[in-house]
């Protein structure tokens, strides 16, 4: 699905999603953004390519989610316990 406006050209995958687990992700990049170094790099980095804002910080969402995705399905899964035999 195409999501340009203007000059930009940019598709979105999908329209649906979880808004809170999106304003997470956004939480998590703000502070992140104010707290460590190496994002706030990154983020320099995007604005030299001449990435917007808005860009950078979707860039970095995307980065997150990558990283968090395999933690959070790991706490969900159920825990493997061997049956006891008698």
């Amino acid at each position: 699905m195409e999501a340009s406006s203007g000059k930009t050209t940019r598709h979105r995958l999908n329209r649906g999603g979880d808004r809170r687990a999106n304003s997470a992700l956004y939480t998590i990049v703000l502070t992140r953004l104010g707290r460590d170094q190496r994002t706030r790099d990154y983020a320099i980095k995007r604005t030299a390519e001449d990435k917007s804002t808005k860009e950078t910080i979707r860039c970095l969402k995307r980065y997150v989610a990558r990283q968090i995705f395999p933690l959070i399905t790991a706490a969900l899964s159920p825990a493997t316990t061997p049956i006891p035999t008698t």
